[in-house]
């Protein structure tokens, strides 16, 4: 079956396990997965107050059942750190990203989605909270299917480094995502009962295997 087909199938399931994971941990989740994501910010090598390295973050407004990153986001605002959110600009295009602030008033902007105001300043985040329908053990995610977080991070990392962490709940890992070579793969995933790190391929050696931070 074609990966694009096999992705679609996916999808499906991975929507209603989403929405079941939401119901059932969703009004706590946001709060353990702010959690999760500072015990493994050593690890991660994100510093605790921003420096000249490590500056912006990108998150995330959450739609329907996604895992709330707010607050995490209000947490690093509060840490100094430059906090953005995704814009739009293209079919085939990366995302750009506007400073976000806790009082931003975000506007509409069709389809039901919400986002900042063009006034907003553009921000190169150095971190990208990216959300996800699903995830496997190699730190492949499975998106909704329009590559914007591929195209972004395919972007970011030829112009420098950037770490991409899939947020999402627990039980939307599924035992293998099929992706294609333009896929880009996650670092790290946060949940709301962990942070997982995903160790890089080794050539000729084993399938990368994930490290749980300890709660």
């Amino acid at each position: 079956m074609p990966v694009d087909d096999e992705k679609e199938r996916l999808r499906t399931v991975a929507r209603a396990r989403r929405r079941t994971a939401a119901e059932q941990v969703g009004s706590t989740a946001g709060q353990a997965l702010k959690d999760h994501f500072l015990a493994a910010r050593a690890a991660m090598g994100v510093p605790s107050t921003p420096d000249e390295d490590w500056r912006a973050v990108a998150g995330y407004w959450p739609m329907e059942t996604e895992m709330d990153p707010r607050p995490l986001l209000r947490h690093l605002h509060g840490r100094g750190f430059d906090c953005a959110l995704p814009v739009v600009v293209g079919r085939g295009r990366a995302l750009h990203f506007r400073r976000w602030h806790p009082q931003t008033v975000l506007e509409p902007a069709g389809f039901g989605l919400l986002e900042l105001p063009r006034s907003a300043p553009r921000v190169t985040p150095q971190v990208v909270l990216a959300p996800l329908l699903c995830f496997d053990d190699r730190g492949v995610r499975l998106g909704h299917g329009a590559g914007y977080y591929d195209y972004t991070l395919a972007a970011l990392r030829r112009a420098g480094s950037v770490l991409a962490v899939g947020i999402a709940f627990a039980d939307q890992q599924v035992d293998r995502v099929p992706d294609a070579d333009h896929d880009q793969r996650l670092d790290w995933i946060v949940t709301e009962k962990g942070a997982i790190q995903v160790t890089a391929d080794q050539p000729g050696g084993p399938t990368p295997v994930m490290n749980a931070t300890p709660s």
